[in-house]
């Protein structure tokens, strides 16, 4: 894979992790809606992907995910 190609994928798993990040802040009754905006940057951070992996990696994998098997695989890729 190129790092083009790479970036690609990681561009689209950004969109799909940011849509998995606010569908699942809004299911959580305690986290008050002045505060939503910061958790939302907060998880989405490359700072919090770091810890999982690279940033760009991290996102290209649910990029692949979500091409390869759809948003419910990509989602389910996110909370494993």
């Amino acid at each position: 894979m190129t790092e083009e190609e790479k970036r690609t994928q990681a561009w689209i798993g950004d969109a799909v992790l940011a849509l998995y990040a606010r569908e699942w802040i809004l299911n959580q009754p305690d986290i008050p809606r002045e505060t939503r905006s910061n958790t939302f940057k907060q998880l989405t951070a490359n700072q919090f992907l770091a810890t999982i992996g690279e940033p760009t990696a991290v996102e290209a994998e649910i990029g692949r995910h979500y091409h390869d098997k759809g948003l419910k695989a990509a989602f389910a890729h996110i909370e494993a």
